[in-house]
């Protein structure tokens, strides 16, 4: 069911001023949202429209829990289940299995919303909404009927599984094999860093069918309980705590042929493909978490007094402050162009996403991590939401390709086109 259909169904939680006032924990009286970084200009009514349901959301189902989330790492089952009533279990699949059948540019609209509210948990849906696009898009009838539904209501949780112990950046290098044996594929190898690892349901794993390279890596959906299939321990992180992040592992695990996703040797394009649209969602995510922190530090300058008084007055910390709303609505334009670009197909999109998940997450660690030094040494308290922000938007420079990597691509493009 498409989310526009759903919208009426929704009730209206208060303006967004009222909105912003719940998003934090500072207990700072917030007021409304600066004109100039108002992520809702430039938007149609029915963006502003769903903008607004998951800002909504963000601020009663997810802002009231994320430091208890990140504290305990409880992964939020039954929160994100609400999201998908919402339609944001399958953003951008296709109706006719679930999905809302939204644009990328929508996507991150809605990702950038909800990440005020939590970037890890949405950094997750973000994932899974991946996997379920994966599966509506290079499954054939049967399988896009199986899962999808279910993927898109999040009654099942999904996993990307391509990063090894050995093979990160270098992701062409992997050595999981699956060796066909009838009617099976017999599945040996790992997987690191898995994001639901040994909570979710199913498991997109990239493995090697043929030979060496790109060339020789299949996609197959492997589900949770298939015999062969075990997990590592529950990794400790700086961030990201309310997902769990596991190793995958596979030992003479037979997964039905019928479970690969489009044809032997195509896996490596479409982890790729799912990738783009990956980028441009992490990049939402910390454009929302970098939103959230602007906020944050505006207010805490003008309630903060030291040398008699306001901190708002200091000129030197109001230059900061224009730098990082600066910084911010470069980052949203980029990541929207990105979007817009990637719906179209357009040749640039794979750089534009590139650039976008480079530039993003770079300058929006920076403006969280100055948001953080500006509330001195109260931003370093875990009663103070900023440091969250910090510790969860940190590790987007990393995955979904590095940021190194990001340059290599952007570079390689460039070279290309001379």
């Amino acid at each position: 069911m498409a989310l526009a259909g759903k919208l009426s169904k929704v009730p209206m939680l208060g303006s967004y001023i009222g909105r912003s006032r719940r998003l934090i924990f500072n207990r700072i009286q917030r007021r409304g949202i600066a004109a100039c970084i108002d992520p809702s200009l430039g938007l149609s009514d029915e963006q502003k429209e769903f903008q607004k349901v998951a800002f909504d959301f963000a601020a009663n189902e997810m802002a009231p829990h994320m430091a208890e989330w990140d504290q305990k790492e409880i992964f939020p089952v039954e929160t994100m289940r609400k999201a998908a009533q919402l339609g944001f279990g399958g953003i951008y699949v296709q109706p006719d299995v679930g999905g809302s059948g939204l644009s990328r540019l929508d996507t991150s609209v809605i990702f950038e919303a909800l990440s005020t509210g939590c970037v890890s948990t949405t950094a997750y849906i973000s994932i899974h909404n991946m996997c379920a696009w994966m599966i509506d898009t290079f499954g054939n009838a049967e399988q896009r009927e199986k899962y999808c539904p279910e993927l898109c209501a999040m009654e099942k949780f999904a996993s990307y599984c391509l990063t090894e112990p050995g093979s990160g950046s270098d992701a062409a290098s992997l050595l999981t094999t699956a060796r066909l044996e009838g009617d099976h594929y017999v599945l040996n190898g790992s997987k690191a860093f898995i994001s639901g690892g040994g909570d979710t349901d199913l498991y997109i794993v990239m493995c090697r069918t043929g030979g060496k390279g790109p060339k020789g890596i299949s996609c197959l959906v492997v589900e949770k309980g298939t015999p062969g299939l075990s997990f590592g321990k529950k990794e400790k992180k700086v961030g990201w705590n309310s997902q769990p992040t596991r190793a995958v592992i596979f030992e003479d695990c037979a997964v039905p042929v019928e479970n690969r996703l489009g044809k032997e040797g195509q896996g490596f394009n479409i982890a790729m493909k799912g990738l783009n649209g990956g980028r441009i969602n992490i990049a939402s995510c910390s454009l929302g978490a970098a939103h959230a922190s602007v906020q944050l530090a505006r207010d805490h300058l003008t309630v903060r007094k030291q040398f008699g008084e306001t901190l708002s007055n200091n000129q030197f910390l109001q230059f900061k402050l224009a730098e990082m709303a600066t910084k911010l609505v470069a980052s949203r334009l980029l990541v929207r162009q990105a979007a817009v670009a990637l719906q179209e197909s357009r040749p640039d999109a794979v750089s534009l996403c590139s650039m976008a998940k480079l530039f993003v997450t770079d300058e929006c660690f920076q403006i969280c991590n100055q948001a953080l030094q500006m509330h001195g040494g109260y931003g370093y308290l875990k009663d103070y939401a900023v440091q969250q922000f910090v510790r969860d938007i940190r590790v987007h420079q990393i995955l979904e390709g590095t940021n190194e990597v990001m340059r290599m691509i952007i570079a390689r493009n460039l070279l290309m086109d001379s």
